[in-house]
């Protein structure tokens, strides 16, 4: 009785077959879908050919939706034992039922028409790069020289204006003034030597000499005006 009890506990402590491992390229939506999929004995365990880790989350399937996940399911789920054996082993296998789903297909062609119309706009660009050339010349043509002639008259009339106001400037204006009085009193003082010289009679000297004093004492009083109003 004692034998046959320790008997049937060594046949219990006798380890199992060597379950296929899943630490392989296949992701783990895959590996808990066809876990889902295979055969459980009548105790409710799985067979010996586990397609999932022990260690495996919920949270594998996180990017996977539910109606993509019941599609795999629906595939996988009719499939034998050798076939899902043969999924975990064999890469072509596994390769030809990845490209089978349809969200891998809507993918695949999304991808390529995104590939072409890439392909398309490159393809215009090279043939727009031409005209991009003329153009970029063009511009280096007007740069060098219909630019560089307005700048070089927008550089003159700014000279021409900076010119003007300074000859305009109250300033300038009374210096000028100035000038304009000494020159009338030199002329006037010229006028009055040639008249002790006898250089000129007494008559034409007395026309002459009104005249000059009167533009003198002329611009003297707006010379004064003038000074007086830009002091106060």
């Amino acid at each position: 009785m004692f034998k046959s009890f320790w008997g049937s506990q060594e046949q219990q402590a006798q380890p199992r077959p060597q379950e296929i491992s899943t630490d392989s390229w296949y992701p783990p939506s895959v590996n808990s879908s066809a876990s889902s999929s295979r055969p459980t004995t009548p105790g409710g365990t799985s067979s010996s050919f586990s397609m999932s880790r022990p260690n495996d989350r919920p949270s594998s399937l996180s990017n996977v939706s539910p109606a993509e996940a019941a599609g795999i399911i629906a595939m996988l789920k009719d499939k034998s034992v050798d076939e899902l054996r043969k999924l975990l082993s064999d890469k072509d296998a596994y390769q030809n039922l990845l490209l089978s789903l349809e969200p891998v297909r809507t993918q695949n062609r999304v991808r390529d028409e995104l590939k072409n119309e890439t392909l398309q706009l490159a393809r215009e660009n090279l043939e727009k790069e031409p005209r991009i050339m003329e153009l970029r010349n063009q511009c280096r043509i007007i740069r060098t020289t219909e630019l560089a002639t307005a700048q070089e008259k927008l550089h003159e009339l700014e000279r021409k204006k900076e010119e003007t106001m300074k000859y305009y400037s109250p300033s300038s204006l009374l210096h000028r003034l100035q000038d304009a009085m000494n020159k009338t009193d030199e002329e006037s003082e010229a006028l009055h030597r040639q008249l002790l010289d006898r250089e000129i009679d007494l008559a034409s000297f007395v026309q002459k000499y009104k005249k000059m004093r009167y533009a003198y004492h002329k611009r003297a009083l707006t010379h004064l005006a003038a000074k007086t109003s830009a002091t106060s």
